[in-house]
């Protein structure tokens, strides 16, 4: 087993995927797996990868490596039997680290030692390590969010910034991938802060930093016990007006679901205050939802004079828990039987309808929904 599963069960973090690493060549392994009954998987052969299916779960199976040629990404490898060799390919020593079948831990480049003081640290040469993969940059500051304590390792931290002009060449989906998982780490504050400092993140995201909304947005999820949310934290960071979302959609390549929520947070959260009542609050729920509503009311209070433990704010953010959005009750059939015809006129007789019962407060009795409609018709068939 080797990588980020042995790291996490050192440190006591409980770990997703499990890696394995085998002398066996493609070809062996993929035999050796299917004499034993799993599924075998050639997700990547060409560079010594199987996926093994083991009771539902995946587990990839990668021969030992070792560069030939260093040229980013692409380098050419070729398959070894040299444990150290395959260990100092790595980005960092903490994920260098292998356990063997009996429980054996090895060790070949300090990552025990970089465990233990909460030091995320570069393999070897740290410009050497990024030269390899510009990535790496802001895996730095994920792991040490992740897993760091204390100041950054100096030469990894000064590395990163001499190598900055490589972000550009990556691709942004991967970009993405690293930004929203750095997003939801347990320090990412002060990792943030530091990026900030070096002028890194605002080349990542294309513009100013927001770092004192994030920070309370992650309080803010904690007061109500919500899950980290990457894209509503990116939002916190990186949404001041509407346009900024269409940045950050380039900048980090968002998918169209991730553009449209940061789109709904940046309309008009300024517009939000404590002095809300409950009714213009209820608007704004029945016109989002409640994801949405919860997204757009915290990034208002994230920016707010008022600090997380304000309790007018509390109970605007709290609304959903407390109150079910209603369906509007009228339908077309209401409006035809009122003499509306079919076409513009109906449609615009419904929206009327729908406004007015919006203002007198989602009334349910019938009468007054009747009396909303009688005037929506009338207004239509005049």
């Amino acid at each position: 087993m080797v990588g980020g599963a042995v790291r996490n069960a050192i440190l006591g973090e409980p770990h997703g995927d499990v890696d394995i690493a085998t002398t066996a060549q493609p070809d062996e392994v993929i035999r050796r797996v299917e004499a034993a009954g799993f599924k075998a998987v050639p997700t990547g052969v060409e560079h010594g990868t199987v996926t093994v299916i083991a009771a539902g779960r995946p587990f990839e199976v990668t021969t030992l490596r070792e560069d030939v040629e260093t040229f980013g990404r692409r380098a050419k490898v070729a398959f070894g039997r040299d444990w150290r060799r395959d260990a100092e390919r790595r980005d960092f020593t903490m994920n260098a680290l292998s356990l063997s079948r009996d429980g054996t831990a090895h060790d070949y480049v300090g990552g025990l030692d970089d465990i233990e003081a909460r030091r995320v640290r570069f393999i070897g040469e740290p410009g050497t390590r990024i030269a390899e993969d510009y990535l790496r940059i802001l895996r730095f500051f994920r792991f040490h969010a992740a897993y760091g304590q204390g100041a950054a390792d100096p030469e990894g931290l000064a590395a990163c910034v001499a190598a900055r002009a490589g972000l550009e060449q990556l691709s942004r989906e991967r970009v993405r991938m690293e930004v929203l998982k750095l997003l939801v780490a347990r320090h990412a504050v002060p990792a943030l802060a530091l990026m900030t400092e070096t002028g890194l993140l605002e080349q990542v995201l294309g513009g100013v930093p927001l770092l004192a909304s994030y920070a309370n947005m992650i309080k803010l999820e904690a007061a109500f016990a919500l899950a980290p949310d990457a894209v509503r934290r990116l939002g916190a960071l990186g949404i001041l007006v509407v346009e900024d979302a269409e940045r950050l959609r380039e900048r980090l390549r968002l998918t169209n679901a991730e553009y449209e929520r940061l789109v709904s947070m940046g309309e008009g959260w300024w517009q939000i205050s404590a002095s809300w009542s409950e009714r213009e609050a209820r608007v704004l729920l029945y016109r989002l939802g409640g994801a949405r509503f919860t997204d757009r009311m915290l990034l208002a209070w994230t920016r707010a004079p008022q600090g997380e433990r304000d309790q007018a704010w509390h109970q605007l953010a709290a609304l959903p828990s407390r109150w079910s959005v209603p369906v509007f009750p009228l339908k077309a059939a209401d409006f035809i039987a009122r003499g509306v015809p079919r076409g513009p006129a109906l449609g615009a007789a419904l929206a009327a309808a729908e406004e007015a019962w919006i203002a007198t407060d989602f009334p349910a009795d019938a009468p007054a929904v009747a009396a909303l409609a009688d005037a929506a018709a009338a207004a239509q068939t005049r």
